[in-house]
């Protein structure tokens, strides 16, 4: 999945262990970015609950190395539920966190091809990035190098850092899509 002569890019599925090191990598990018919409980093065991949340759903939660002898994560992405309401039962909604160390080595794209790929075989059929910030353009890339198409932009919806966030929204087909007859 990466590109010739580059380090290979490992991914599987997350594992309690890896939580410190997925709060650790979270924390940044709450503290220092737009990718998330938080102020303050969760802790530990508030990971822990969303990564128990997220796999107890059946959903892929899952983690990169850039060796099998790695012991750095390179990132973290899993899918979710977009919205609670049944009418939607059949979208999810991608997370993706690189570590800033890992970007551009092939990582974030590992990781949401796998979610990709893990959700289709589930069965779902549409899948939406929400992405904080218009200028997150490392995001909106990797999301549309994989399939995602703009679906819209939502203005000013987020203040983090003293000034007003966009939030850029994705979507991309899983599987044959909306050609699938509705059950």
């Amino acid at each position: 999945m990466n590109r010739a002569g580059a380090t290979p890019i490992v991914i599987r599925a997350a594992v309690d262990a890896d939580l410190p090191a997925i709060a650790e990598l979270y924390a940044h990018h709450v503290l220092t970015g737009t990718a998330s919409f938080e102020v303050a980093a969760p802790t530990v065991d508030e990971m822990r609950r969303r990564h128990r949340d997220v796999v107890s759903h059946g959903m892929p939660y899952f983690v990169a190395s850039l060796s099998e002898k790695s012991e750095g994560l390179a990132g973290y992405a899993y899918a979710t539920a977009y919205r609670s309401r049944v009418a939607y039962r059949h979208t999810v909604e991608d997370s993706v966190y690189v570590d800033p160390g890992c970007v551009r080595r092939g990582a974030g794209r590992a990781l949401l091809a796998a979610v990709i790929a893990a959700c289709e075989t589930l069965g779902y059929r549409q899948m939406v990035a929400v992405i904080g910030g218009s200028d997150n353009t490392a995001s909106i890339s990797l999301h549309a190098a994989l399939g995602f198409r703009p679906a819209g932009v939502l203005p000013a919806v987020g203040c983090k850092f003293d000034r007003w966030i966009d939030t850029v929204l994705m979507q991309r087909a899983l599987g044959h899509g909306a050609s699938t007859p509705a059950p």
